[in-house]
């Protein structure tokens, strides 16, 4: 697929935040910090969490939240920028926010019903104000955390577990009616949907998972974040056989190559919802092209 360069240079981009002024807001993992692009390879900072901020959302509050997953060790392999196991300055998982007319990073949450987040990872909210957010883990030499997905109910100071014992949840979306949350899974390449009673509620699909399989991906590829399309369908960014991988609701599946082992997300904007924002993320860039189908548009992203 043809497509632009919209920013270079950047340290492992992630979570493409599209905004109404024109400009396009990552994450620098690897920088830990978040940066806006305005095209033609103009960026500046605009804040400097620290860790590893990662997944980003606008929220009904007007700040940008983010997911800090506490940073990785990075590996430079063949001009290539790869993330690994967790660094020896690691100091927790968190959730936090942005004020975005000052650069102010304010801590939201670290811990869910007494346990301490460790990666998290991706986030999205509901037309309600409601979060929905998974944590990866971390890995070390020799084991890694399990993850699971979580809620924040709008104006509360507690989060509630979802569901655990899920091998790297990764990236999180809302299909269009909003009764279903839809989670990737990195490490299985599996999608998974989880079916809502109400806002922060599941229906669980069995005894043993509270979630369904929409799809799993033969060979070695792994998922990363995603992003919902308007007709419902997911768009999941997808390393090692890089690019975007969609998936329909019924399990079908589709892939659209782009130059980077390591493509961690996309993001949806433009007047008609088909201005598709990626992030290479091994190479450093944040690219733009036209989508087959408008995306999705997001609550309180305007």
């Amino acid at each position: 697929m043809e497509y632009d360069i919209v920013a270079s240079g950047l340290r492992f981009p992630e979570g493409p935040v599209v905004m109404e002024d024109g400009s396009i807001i990552v994450v620098e993992i690897e920088k830990k910090c978040i940066t806006r692009c305005w095209g033609d390879d103009k960026k500046e900072v605009i804040a400097t969490p620290g860790g590893g901020p990662n997944g980003l959302a606008i929220g009904p509050d007007g700040a940008l939240w983010i997911c800090n997953n506490g940073g990785f060790i990075y590996h430079e392999m063949d001009g290539l920028l790869i993330p690994g196991n967790c660094p020896e300055d690691y100091d927790g998982g968190r959730i936090e926010r942005v004020d975005l007319s000052t650069g102010k990073v304010e801590r939201v949450l670290d811990t869910v019903e007494g346990h301490p987040l460790k990666g998290p990872n991706d986030l999205v909210f509901d037309k309600e104000g409601n979060l929905y957010f998974t944590d990866h883990g971390k890995t070390y030499d020799r084991h890694r955390d399990m993850g699971g997905l979580f809620y924040l109910a709008k104006g509360a100071s507690e989060a509630k577990e979802l569901d655990f014992h899920y091998t790297s949840p990764n990236g999180v979306g809302l299909s269009p009616d909003e009764q279903t949350v839809y989670m990737a899974d990195t490490l299985t390449g599996r999608m998974w949907a989880f079916d809502l009673e109400s806002p922060g509620v599941i229906t669980p699909a069995s005894p043993f998972n509270g979630g369904r399989v929409v799809a799993t991906m033969p060979g070695l590829q792994y998922f990363d974040s995603l992003a919902m399309t308007a007709a419902g369908n997911v768009c999941v960014a997808t390393i090692f056989n890089g690019g975007i991988t969609t998936i329909t609701p019924e399990g079908e599946h589709s892939h659209t190559a782009f130059p980077d082992l390591v493509v961690t997300n996309i993001a949806f904007g433009g007047a008609d919802m088909r201005d598709a924002y990626l992030t290479l993320s091994s190479t450093g860039h944040l690219v733009k092209c036209r989508w087959p189908e408008p995306g999705l548009k997001l609550n309180f992203n305007a």
